[in-house]
C-alpha cells in the first residue's frame, strides 16, 4: 500500500511537472498584460512599456500596459495577486510595494514576499534631492539648518507612501532629526508641479523625473540620494557626504503571482533580461541616471527580501506607524 502510494505521488509530481513544461512550450499564445501600480510618466511606467514592446516583438503576441494606480501601488499589487498564476498577468513592482508598504500601511491586502514571485530585476534609479529656488540653501548642510531654524514650517513632497522619495524624506529626518512634514502625491509629476510652485520646499526624487526642472532652474538640485556620487553628474555631491550612511535608490522589477510555472518565469526572465541590455537601453538608462544589473530570479528575491528587511528597521526606528 505504501509503495503504491508512493508510486501515486511521484506520478502525479511527474504529470504536473510536464503540465508546467507543456504550457511553457507554447506560452504564449495570447496577450500578456503589465500592470503599472503607478501613474503616467515615472520611470516604472516608461520601463513597463519598454519591456512591453520588446516582449511583444520576441513573441509575437501583444503585449500591454495597463496602469492601476492608488494605495501607494497597493491597489495594482493586490490585482496581480489574486490573478491567474499562467505568466499573462505580471507586475512592474517597486521598492515600495514589494518591501516597504506591510511597514507604511494596515491591512495589507496581499504580502509582497509571499504572494509573488520575482521574475526578472529591471533598473535601481538614482534620487536628487532638490529644493524650491525660494528656499536660501545651496547645500544640505544648509538645508538642515534651515529646516531646524524653521520647525513645523517645512514640508517635502513624495509620489506616495512607501515610495522611494518618501523613504527618503523619512531617512533624512531619522538622521537629522528635523521637524519636516511629509505631503503624499498620487506620482512624482503632482509633487513636482507643487514644489516648483512653492507648496512644499523640498522632494526626493528619481533623476529622470525632476532633472529637466533643476537643468531649466525651475528647481536647485543640491545632491543625489545614493551612496556615492553619480557618474553622470559628478559635480553634485551625494548626501552620504554629509550624512554617512544615507543611501537610497528607487529599484523596480518584474514580478508574477505566486505559483506561476518555473519554466515561464524563466522564459520571461531571459527574454527581460535581453531587453534590458540592448544598446539603446542602456543608453536610456545612463541618460536618466538608472543601472541594470543582471540578476537571477532567485537572486533578485534574495535582493528584495533585504530590502523589505533593511527599511523595516529604518521605518521601526524612525517610530512611524501604518496608517
Amino acid at each position: 500500500m505504501q509503495k503504491l502510494l508512493l508510486a501515486l505521488i511521484f506520478a502525479s509530481g511527474f504529470l504536473t511537472h510536464s503540465v508546467a513544461i507543456a504550457q511553457a512550450n507554447t506560452y504564449p499564445n495570447h496577450q500578456i498584460k503589465i500592470i503599472s501600480p503607478f501613474a503616467t510618466g515615472g520611470i516604472a511606467d516608461g520601463f513597463s512599456r519598454i519591456i512591453a514592446q520588446g516582449l511583444s516583438e520576441a513573441y509575437g503576441q501583444p503585449v500591454i500596459v495597463e496602469n492601476k494606480t492608488g494605495g501607494g501601488g497597493n491597489i495594482g499589487a493586490d490585482f496581480v495577486a489574486k490573478s491567474p498564476a499562467d505568466g499573462y498577468t505580471l507586475i512592474m513592482g517597486s521598492i515600495g510595494t514589494h518591501a516597504v508598504n506591510p511597514y507604511l500601511v494596515k491591512n495589507m491586502p496581499y504580502d509582497p514576499l509571499k504572494d509573488f514571485v520575482p521574475v526578472a530585476f529591471v533598473l535601481d534609479a538614482e534620487g536628487l534631492l532638490a529644493v524650491n529656488p525660494n528656499v536660501p540653501v545651496k547645500n544640505v548642510s544648509e538645508l538642515i539648518a534651515y529646516i531646524k531654524a524653521n520647525p513645523g514650517k517645512v514640508s517635502y513632497g513624495s509620489g506616495g507612501i512607501g515610495t522611494a522619495s518618501h523613504l527618503a524624506g523619512e531617512l533624512f529626518v531619522l538622521t537629522t532629526k528635523v521637524d519636516m512634514t511629509h505631503i503624499p502625491y498620487k506620482g512624482n509629476a503632482l509633487a513636482i508641479t507643487d514644489l516648483i510652485g512653492g507648496q512644499t520646499q523640498l522632494m526626493f526624487a528619481t533623476m529622470p523625473t525632476i532633472l529637466p526642472y533643476v537643468k531649466s532652474d525651475k528647481l536647485r538640485g543640491l545632491a543625489v540620494t545614493g551612496a556615492s556620487r553619480d557618474p553622470s553628474m559628478p559635480d553634485l555631491p551625494s548626501i552620504s557626504e554629509t550624512l554617512p550612511g544615507f543611501d537610497v535608490k528607487n529599484w523596480i522589477g518584474l514580478f508574477a503571482p505566486a505559483g506561476t510555472p518555473p519554466e515561464i518565469v524563466k522564459k520571461l526572465h531571459a527574454e527581460v533580461s535581453k531587453i534590458m541590455q540592448q544598446p539603446a537601453v542602456q543608453k536610456k538608462l545612463e541618460s536618466e541616471g538608472a543601472k541594470y544589473y543582471a540578476m537571477s530570479p532567485e537572486a533578485f528575491g534574495s535582493f528584495q527580501k533585504k530590502e523589505a528587511a533593511r527599511w523595516g528597521r529604518i521605518i521601526k526606528s524612525a517610530g512611524i506607524k501604518p496608517e
